[in-house]
């Protein structure tokens, strides 16, 4: 019905998709290039950073050359990395391995992303950027010829029937001679432009990691600032890839969290429990007990690399950061690769006035050549902790020159049914006394917040699967690898079971559009200014 609906029309030379570290350096950038260039940028978020989330330890360099002066006014948490420890953990013990030169940080910061971003926003917004937050893009725009030529931004006030209600507010259309898409990991207008474009055609499928991040406060002398610390091994097994880290801020607060690999074959794990276990390992939990948990979230993150990279360009638009796969995994960074390529892009668009040619630019830059360098790093580890360690080895003393690439699968197929996988015993249970004890805990702690009223952002195409196939095959995995409780197999007075959907918990990590075994599930984005608030994370 809301289609036939006569729209506002906005007009820019660029509009840039996505609030975070690649738009916002594109928008800068461009306009230290073309200040009369119109640009804007949109966020679905309530404000800039509300929906910013990684683990983050940030690369310098691309910010310096951005915005040489930022450091004169760094973001509320910004500590310079000073040490960093690796550890591998078993059940009971942390034993120390000599730190992999990927992961070494000296000359790093560890800062929050939620607090750079508006940070960012700002230094857009002097330049002349219009910066929209709560403009959630729903769908894109075509011209004529089958080009991009913006996006619709969603509707407000739209019911339960997805019928408009009385607070109805109809999406303006936001036009423009490019658009720029940065709306991070499984952006819901990325996806449906790199569908229809077939910008995978040449590439693996991208896979992905479900972070999850905590910012807790310490009683005194329990942190030692700029302290960097990472671990593999349990509560994962051998063969299930994934990994914490702790960073050590000021103030007397530590930043933890874990990446658990979407691409796990067991049918039972649930990764929001691995990080509980995690925090209550005898190495861990002692520097946590007595301290206040202040902020949660979770998101996923791309981690193909250079193999499972879409093509970053169509006709009228380009990708950049997370939305074109460009993190950095051996190095669990991606801001200064987000911003490395928005850059990159701003001035592309500025020299050319057209996306054509910027996927072969991106590739041949320092950025692409960064991920060529260690593509083999990630898919190493799909033999096990030990086989990837080993070849993380080699690669490292070739310097990625090795004379093959190593092939990604897309996550949902490597889910092996309840018949097929014998689960080890994770004692999910066990000491639980840190918080969050639960995920509607986590959930209150992400601040998550969506209109009771709106239809469902989740979609769910034939929920018959639920019941019957699904159940009888993987257990219903969608109760396991959501962690905001998302999805439930309730039963009725009748006896007859149903699958239920609390959309309102929603922490919009998007993990269930990745890992759902039959592809059913589709995240599409709420009303703008919906989700979390990760402010702080």
């Amino acid at each position: 019905m809301t289609d036939t609906i006569e729209r506002d029309q906005m007009e820019y030379d660029v509009v840039i998709v996505g609030g975070g570290p690649g738009g916002l350096a594109c928008a800068i950038r461009l306009k230290q290039l073309k200040p009369d260039l119109s640009v804007c940028v949109l966020e679905k978020g309530a404000a800039i950073g509300a929906h910013s989330l990684s683990g983050c330890v940030m690369e310098p360099g691309p910010l310096d050359e951005l915005l040489p002066d930022w450091r004169k006014t760094p973001p509320g948490i910004c500590v310079p990395a000073t040490r960093d420890e690796f550890r591998i953990l078993t059940e009971k013990r942390a034993i120390r391995f000599v730190t992999p030169p990927q992961m070494q940080n000296h000359g790093n910061f560890i800062i929050s992303l939620g607090m750079l971003t508006p940070y960012l926003a700002q230094q857009a917004e002097n330049l002349g950027v219009d910066v929209f937050a709560g403009f959630a893009a729903a769908k894109p725009l075509y011209d004529a010829q089958g080009a991009v030529a913006g996006v619709q931004i969603g509707d407000m006030g739209i019911d339960k029937n997805g019928q408009p209600g009385p607070s109805f507010a109809p999406g303006p259309e936001v036009r423009a001679k490019l658009t720029v898409l940065a709306e991070g990991a499984r952006g819901s207008v990325t996806k449906a432009l790199v569908a229809k474009y077939q910008l995978d055609a040449r590439s693996c499928p991208q896979t992905y990691g479900l972070g999850f991040k905590e910012l807790w406060q310490l009683p005194d002398g329990r942190v030692e600032p700029g302290l960097i610390q990472h671990s593999v091994g349990w509560p994962m097994d051998s063969n299930t890839y994934g990994g914490s880290f702790l960073y050590h801020l000021d103030q007397n607060r530590v930043y933890i969290g874990y990446v658990a690999g979407l691409d796990y074959q067991d049918p039972r794990f649930k990764p929001f429990e691995a990080f509980q276990q995690f925090k209550n390992h005898p190495a861990i939990k002692p520097l946590l007990s007595g301290g206040e948990l202040l902020t949660y979230g979770a998101r996923t993150i791309a981690a193909g690399g250079w193999q499972s990279l879409p093509k970053l360009e169509m006709p009228g638009a380009l990708l950049v950061g997370d939305a074109g796969g460009l993190v950095n995994v051996p190095k669990i960074k991606g801001v200064h690769q987000a911003i490395r390529s928005g850059t990159l892009a701003a001035l592309h668009i500025a020299e050319n006035a057209s996306s054509q040619g910027f996927d072969a630019r991106w590739r041949a830059s320092p950025g692409g050549l960064e991920l060529k360098k260690v593509r083999n790093f990630k898919p190493g580890f799909k033999k096990g902790l030990w086989f990837g360690m080993a070849n993380g080895a080699l690669e490292t003393v070739t310097g990625g020159r090795t004379p093959w690439t190593l092939k990604n699968k897309a996550d949902y197929t490597q889910l092996q049914t309840l018949a097929e996988f014998s689960s080890p015993d994770r004692h999910w249970q066990a000491d639980r006394e840190l918080k969050p004890r639960d995920r509607l805990a986590a959930v209150y702690f992400a601040g998550t917040t969506h209109e009771d009223s709106q239809p469902a952002h989740l979609k769910v195409s034939d929920t018959s699967i639920c019941i019957d196939k699904c159940a009888k095959e993987f257990g219903n995995p969608c109760q396991n690898f959501c962690p905001a409780n998302v999805y439930e197999i309730v039963t009725d007075d009748a006896g007859s079971k149903r699958l239920q959907i609390n959309a309102a918990n929603c922490v919009h990590c998007k993990a269930c559009d990745i890992k759902d075994p039959y592809g059913i599930i589709t995240w599409t984005t709420p009303e703008g200014g919906s989700g979390p608030n990760y402010q702080n994370l």
